[in-house]
This record gives C-alpha cells, structure tokens and sequence, in this order.
C-alpha cells in the first residue's frame, strides 16, 4: 500500500540488525541509465549508495526513477522514499515521460513512503528500520531511491547531527540492496540547500555530479563521476540527454577494452622479468599481472611502471 506518514513521536521499534556481507565476487548489478555502466564496470556493486547530486532541472528524479525501473524490469522490487514530492505527482510524471507501467506496478513491485513531516529522526531511527525489518522475510531483491535527500538538512542545520542521521540512513537501506539517493545543488555553493552535497556524497560509495550550462537557447547537460569506491570508472566528462520511453542516455565509450590493454603487453612484460629476476616478492609480481590485465589508459604505462620498480628497489635492465 501506498504510504503517505505523517511523522510523530512512536514507541521506539526494535533496532534492525545489521548484516551487510561484503562482496568481493565482482558481481555488478545495472544502473538503468543508459551508456552509464560502460564507464563504471560493467554496473553498480551491490549494497552500496549512490549519491546523485545536481541543481535543480538536472534530471535528479529521472535518474531515480530510471535505477528502479531497471530493477523492476528485471524482476526486483522496488522502494521509493520521497521526503518532499508526493507520489502521486511521481506516477503522473512518469506516464508524461512513457512509463505506463510505473503505475501498473505500485503496490505490487513499486511501493512508495512519503513523509509530508519535518521530524526526520523518527523516520531515520524508528520507521525505516522497522520497515527494513519487515521485508527481511522477502527474498526478492529490492532497490531503494531516496528523493531528494535534501529537506533533512533544511529540518536539522547542526552538520554533526545531519551526519549521524545520514550515516544511520545508508547503513540501513544498504541491507535492503543497492541505494540512490538525490541532493540538491545551488550554483556554486550547496549551502543554501541546507544539507550540502558534501555529507552524503562522503557517507556514500559513488558519487555522480549533475550539471548544466545554457549554450544559445539550449541547455548541456553533463554528467562526471566523481566517485566510486572499488570500481574503475571513467573520469571524463560526459554529455547526456533525455528521451521520452527511456529517459536519460548518456554519450561515453567503454573505460576499458581488451584490445587497448594489450597494446602495451610489451612494456609490462620487461617490467614483470625484471621483479623476478630481482627476486621480487609474490605479491609484487601479481599485481604488475593485474596492472597489465587491467591498464586502461589510452599512454603508455612505461613511467607508472618505473615509478613502482623504483618503490621496490628493483632495477628495471635487460
């Protein structure tokens, strides 16, 4: 059922107990937005947060839209957390942008909490814990969008507190499966925002910044990457646009291919003879095997390599 909660003072539920299980196999799991998994590995790691941060009209609430759709296509279900728009308006707009089946799925896949309160402590430490504790019994994969995350600082200005109560947010949606979460930007400066960017997008494990600048009577939007913790992700900038149907689609090529790797086999074998034959120790020789079978950078990787020998105390001659 759709819930619309008006925040108040309950009797404290029993905390939810933390278990998230690292993952170490690799495992990606689909943004939804397309072109973007080209440039970040493949997808999102699973039981992380991504922060999605831009000015208003960026596209923030797409792109929301857009991770849990992916999800929902493909069998998940979904937890949208709206602490601002009601969701009702997120229904109607997403039929305007060609997803009739948003609505189709409400209730079903889709459930929507929305809070038209202001006392978020009661929703970070009682309500969401609760509710995550009440799904533990699904085995369904959920995925969670947080819509904006911004009026949690506009309800409490003290930033140690706006910290704890993030931190305490994140830690508990990631149990649930992977998080995006959208903060407002003003111009130059995210202090009118009331929670700046730069909380959230430090709790979080990704970071994606939105921006636009007007060119003639058009708008560029671009989108940069500007964190993603144990991912090689690209680190241009990239333009993106919005279709009706799909919603955005961003302009990149692949970070890495297999053919570009191997380009510099030459330069990375030589430095590999040299560590062994310095009897250099395993480990030392397994990550220049990894650097080599990972090297995605268009120069080559001859100074890099140089640079480690040298940490090494091996003397690179042939």
């Amino acid at each position: 059922m759709t819930t619309a909660t008006k925040t108040r003072t309950k009797p404290k539920s029993p905390k939810a107990k933390v278990d998230i299980q690292p993952t170490t196999d690799g495992r990606r799991l689909p943004s939804g937005i397309v072109g973007l998994d080209e440039v970040m590995e493949g997808g999102l790691r699973p039981n992380t947060v991504t922060v999605v941060a831009g000015a208003s009209g960026t596209g923030k609430s797409t792109f929301a839209m857009q991770f849990l759709l992916e999800g929902l296509d493909n069998g998940e279900q979904a937890l949208f957390i709206t602490l601002d728009v009601q969701p009702k308006q997120l229904i109607q707009e997403s039929v305007l942008w060609g997803w009739e089946r948003v609505q189709e799925q409400v209730d079903k896949t889709l459930f929507f909490f929305a809070s038209t309160g202001s006392d978020f402590k009661a929703i970070i430490n009682e309500q969401l814990p609760a509710l995550v504790e009440a799904r533990r019994e699904y085995q369904t994969p959920t995925r969670v969008a947080i819509d904006p995350l911004t009026p949690i600082g506009w309800a409490e200005k003290d930033k140690s507190v706006q910290r704890e109560l993030i931190g305490k947010l994140f830690n508990t949606l990631k149990e649930m499966g992977p998080v995006l979460a959208t903060v407002e930007e003003h111009g130059e400066s995210t202090q009118e925002a009331g929670v700046t960017s730069s909380i959230p997008v430090f709790l979080a494990d990704n970071a994606i910044h939105l921006r636009y600048q007007p060119i003639g009577g058009a708008f560029n939007r671009t989108l940069e990457i500007t964190k993603m913790r144990g991912t090689r992700h690209g680190e241009e900038v990239y333009p993106y646009i919005f279709a009706r149907g799909i919603g955005a689609i961003v302009r990149t090529t692949p970070v890495f291919s297999v053919q570009k790797a191997r380009e510099h086999d030459g330069v990375f074998e030589q430095a590999i003879r040299a560590a062994k034959r310095e009897s250099a120790p395993a480990v030392v020789v397994a990550a220049l095997e990894k650097m080599r079978a990972n090297w995605a950078y268009d120069y080559s990787p001859k100074e890099a390599l140089e640079k480690v020998l040298k940490q090494h105390h091996i003397e690179k001659q042939e």
